[in-house]
């Protein structure tokens, strides 16, 4: 085949988040190997410039396009269509049909999450950091964690979920909320940062993790393993999840084939944050 430019576009938000260097370095590793070249744009704050990110794409003439966390509307997916390239949606997915996509089950990984704190012995949780709005990862998160309490016959106390935007400060805001409001013995926080700024908290007000609050996060990005202690939480294979992505662009480039939807498996991965009761 004939290729425009030797280009795979990869848009993502511009958002602070330790995860996205994991999924980039799959793409990349896997884009220079084939003889690609990979130019990334970002999205601009809550998906507002998602439109234009497509449409540069196209003007770049991008042989494939990966577009990682944006939750993707009609608008978007009858452009992405539209340009008759291959594409493919990274830890994100769309309610249409046709728009393939590679993922973890959020929904299920919350579930399993606070159900590993219930089987500590824990029974006051608490859930951080999360977006009620997002679609993609803040709602399926968040009911995952009231599936497990119901469950388990726990009550769900409004007080005890407290929302926010996946980032440091919002662990670290949602947390002191908690302190002042309400008492926990645990903490199920919807992302690593989120984490870190809950644990920034709880020493900040002289509480000690695990010893008086156990805190689980989720991702396993880098800073997961360097936190103080080093940080339990839902590992998704970021890296291989990057890879697996852009091999799908380029065998769906080279061949003409069709991009499938994968769900991939996350773990739970133990490290010194929790502590059974």
């Amino acid at each position: 085949m004939t290729r425009e430019s030797n280009i795979i576009g990869v848009i993502m938000p511009n958002v602070a988040s330790n995860f996205y260097g994991d999924i980039v370095s799959g793409i990349e590793d896997v884009s220079y190997e084939n003889g690609f070249s990979v130019i990334i744009n970002h999205s601009g704050i809550n998906r507002s410039r998602i439109y234009e990110s497509i449409n540069m794409m196209a003007e770049r003439r991008v042989d494939g396009l990966i577009i990682v966390s944006v939750e993707l509307r009609d608008r978007e997916i009858d452009l992405l269509e539209s340009l008759g390239i291959p594409y493919i949606l990274l830890s994100t997915i769309s309610e249409r049909s046709e728009a393939p996509y590679i993922k973890v089950d959020d929904y299920a990984a919350s579930y399993a999450a606070v159900n590993y704190l219930i089987k500590k012995g824990h029974r006051s949780i608490a859930c951080i950091g999360g977006n009620p709005e997002d679609k993609v990862s803040g709602i399926p998160r968040i009911e995952g964690y009231k599936k497990a309490l119901e469950e388990s016959g726990i009550k769900i106390d409004p007080v005890k979920i407290q929302y926010g935007d996946y980032s440091f400060d919002s662990g670290k805001d949602a947390m002191e909320t908690l302190i002042k409001e309400t008492k926990v013995t645990s903490v199920f926080c919807l992302s690593d940062d989120v984490a870190l700024g809950g644990i920034y908290s709880a020493y900040a007000n002289g509480l000690n993790v695990p010893d008086d609050l156990s805190i689980i996060g989720y991702d396993n990005s880098r800073i997961s393993y360097m936190s103080v202690p080093p940080l339990t939480t839902v590992s998704q294979p970021f890296y291989e999840m990057g890879k697996s992505g852009c091999e799908s662009v380029i065998d769906a480039l080279r061949n003409k084939s069709k991009i499938k939807s994968k769900v991939i498996p996350f773990e739970i991965v133990e490290r010194d944050s929790v502590k059974a009761r």
